[in-house]
């Protein structure tokens, strides 16, 4: 796992280019801007700003070949706690490698990032991440709506 850096842009572009159609079916698309090179280098851009500032922590797995296979991130981290998310490659997926991330980067919100909590949702029918907050950890808060849509909360004190 690596720390999100601009030298990552053309590899996460391509990742996420790759793994469109296979992310669609449990997060939101991020819209046809996101995928030109100049949409998604301002984004990318921006990304690490909120990253410098430290209102974000961004994180890559990058396989033995040099390809990005995932990402977790920590997001609008506040008051001790953050909301994490994560993705993995579709060809990569049922290898446990968003487990092994997803427990990387607990110990990194708490050891370098000075979290005490995490939060997470995922979409009631996304059985395999429900199953991964729990397997790391994480509790169920109750439901709420993102989107309009209804979701299971999650919460893991570091």
């Amino acid at each position: 796992m690596e720390r999100l850096t601009a030298e990552h842009a053309s590899a996460v572009l391509a990742f996420e280019q790759e793994n469109r159609d296979f992310f669609r079916y449990s997060v939101p698309d991020r819209g046809e801007e996101y995928f030109t090179p100049d949409g998604f280098a301002e984004r990318h851009r921006a990304l690490l700003d909120e990253q410098a500032d430290g209102r974000c922590h961004f994180h890559v797995l990058v396989n033995g070949w040099g390809r990005i296979v995932g990402r977790v991130n920590l997001v609008d981290v506040a008051g001790g706690s953050a909301e994490i998310g994560y993705r993995i490659a579709e060809a990569d997926t049922r290898q446990g490698l968003a487990r092994a991330a997803v427990e990387e980067v607990c110990r990194l919100a708490a050891a370098s990032y000075g979290l005490s909590a995490l939060t997470a949702v995922s979409s009631l029918d996304n059985e395999a991440s429900r199953a991964l907050l729990a397997r790391t950890g994480f509790t169920e808060a109750g439901e709420r709506r993102v989107d309009g849509e209804k979701v299971m909360a999650y919460r893991r004190a570091l």
